[in-house]
C-alpha cells in the first residue's frame, strides 16, 4: 500500500496517550515546485506543513487550521492552510540571503498563530511562542503552556518529502483513566522510545513499520488513514469579486496601460486575465455597489 501522503492517528492502549503521523510527498512537491526556495525556507515549510496536517488531525472541527508566522526578517511571511479534510496549501515571503540560518534566525521579529476557523462557530487563535530552535519545539511549549498537554513533536524534510510524528497526553475529559504516577512512567517511557527515531526512518518507512520499529512492546492501535492532498482555492471568481472591490476609475486605468489585467495566486501559481469584456461585464453585474466604492 502506498503510505505516501497520508496521515495515520494511533492511540498506546492502556495509556492515555494518543499520536500522528504524518508523511507528504506529492502534497509537499506541489507547494515547493512553485517556487524557487531557498534549501533552508523550503526544509522550514516542508516541517510546519507536516505539523499543520497533524495538528488538524488533534482537533475535532470542520473547517480550515492556518499556522502562520508573520513579520519576521529575513523570512516575512510563512503560512500553511490545511481543511479538515487535508487539503494543504502553503507560501513563504523573504528578503536577503537566508544560507545556514538556523530556524529562529530566519524569523527574527515574527510573530507565529495558529488559527482554527470553523465552518460553523467562533474562529479561535492561539499565538505560539518562538521559545524554542526549532518549530517543533516551539509547537510542544505553546501545548505544555497554553492547552496543559503533554506533547512531543517530531519533524521531518528531505528526499523531497516532509514528514512528522506528535504524541500527546490525552485531554482530562478522556474516557481514559490512568493514575499520575502512571501517566508520568507512561509517557517517559514513550518518549524515551520515540525519541530513538531518525530522519531516515521517519521519510523512509511506512507507519506500521515505523511504530513497530518505535513501540513494538507496547499496544499500538493504529486508526484508518487520511489522505493528504495539495489543493489551492483560489478561482477566476474570488479574483473578480477583489478587482470589483476595486474604484471602477482605477481599474479602467490598468486596461487603458495593460490591455488587460492579470491576477495571479501566489499559492499556485495559477495566472487570471481579465481583459475589458471581462471587467466591462464584472461592473455591470454590481452597479450600486460599484457607485458606493467611488464615494
Amino acid at each position: 500500500m502506498d503510505h505516501h501522503d497520508t496521515s495515520r492517528r494511533f492511540m498506546i492502549d492502556d495509556s492515555a496517550i494518543r499520536g500522528e503521523w504524518a508523511l507528504l510527498d506529492a502534497s509537499y512537491m506541489n507547494v515547493v515546485a512553485k517556487h524557487n526556495y531557498p534549501m533552508e525556507l523550503q526544509s522550514m515549510l516542508g516541517q510546519m506543513m507536516a505539523a499543520a496536517v497533524m495538528l488538524s488531525s488533534t482537533i475535532k472541527f470542520d473547517g480550515t487550521l492556518i499556522m502562520q508566522a508573520r513579520g519576521g526578517s529575513p523570512v516575512s511571511l510563512i503560512t500553511v492552510e490545511c481543511t479538515h479534510e487535508k487539503e494543504i496549501r502553503a507560501l513563504a515571503r523573504w528578503n536577503g540571503d537566508v544560507s545556514n540560518q538556523s530556524f529562529k534566525e530566519m524569523l527574527n521579529g515574527a510573530q507565529l498563530s495558529i488559527t482554527v476557523t470553523p465552518k460553523d462557530g467562533e474562529r479561535y487563535q492561539g499565538i505560539v511562542p518562538l521559545q524554542g530552535d526549532s518549530l517543533a519545539q516551539c509547537l510542544e511549549h505553546y501545548f505544555q503552556q497554553s492547552e496543559q498537554l503533554k506533547t512531543r513533536i517530531w519533524l521531518t524534510e528531505g528526499d523531497n518529502k516532509a514528514a512528522g510524528l506528535l504524541i500527546q497526553v490525552m485531554p482530562f475529559s478522556s474516557e481514559v483513566k490512568i493514575d499520575d504516577e502512571q501517566m508520568a512512567e507512561d509517557w517517559n517511557r514513550v518518549t524515551l522510545l520515540a525519541d530513538t527515531l531518525t530522519a531516515e526512518e521517519h521519510l523512509g518507512i511506512n507507519p506500521e513499520g515505523l511504530l513497530f520499529r518505535l513501540f513494538h512492546e507496547e499496544k499500538v492501535r493504529l486508526f484508518e488513514e487520511q489522505p493528504i492532498e495539495f489543493k489551492c482555492n483560489c478561482s477566476k471568481d474570488r479574483f473578480a469579486d477583489a478587482i470589483a472591490m476595486l474604484d471602477r476609475d482605477e481599474v479602467d486605468e490598468i486596461l487603458k496601460e495593460n490591455g488587460n489585467i492579470t491576477a495571479n495566486c501566489e499559492y499556485c501559481n495559477e495566472t487570471y486575465v481579465f481583459d475589458e469584456v471581462d471587467i466591462g461585464a464584472l461592473f455591470a453585474m454590481a452597479p450600486a455597489q460599484s457607485s458606493d466604492r467611488q464615494h
